[in-house]
């Protein structure tokens, strides 16, 4: 599983213009059974997401195509974690420990 820390690198005004395209996005990873939850972080510096379900070169390519990314507003912070407990309904993303 990840979590996807983003920071605004530009002001928040070129953030906002972009953010309906941004959105749109979103909604593509989450279709895509992608992204889990998504929100601003407080203070409004940047966001998170938390997503599961395919590998780290995969997280890195759907981060590439944020239009957010491609317009340099943000820089992604990509953390892994093995997901060894989670709610019911979060079971299909649940991870073993490597050996």
């Amino acid at each position: 599983m990840f979590v996807l820390e983003l920071t605004y690198t530009a002001p928040v005004e070129r953030v906002d213009a972009l953010l309906p395209a941004h959105v749109e996005w979103l909604e593509g990873q989450y279709a895509a059974g992608v992204f889990l939850a998504s929100g601003r972080k407080n203070p409004r510096d940047g966001g998170v997401i938390l997503a599961g379900g395919v590998g780290r070169a995969e997280i890195e390519r759907i981060v590439a195509t944020d239009p957010f990314s491609v317009e340099g507003v943000c820089a992604y912070r990509i953390v892994e974690f093995y997901a060894t407990k989670t709610v019911d309904g979060l079971g299909r993303f649940r991870d073993e420990l490597p050996l």
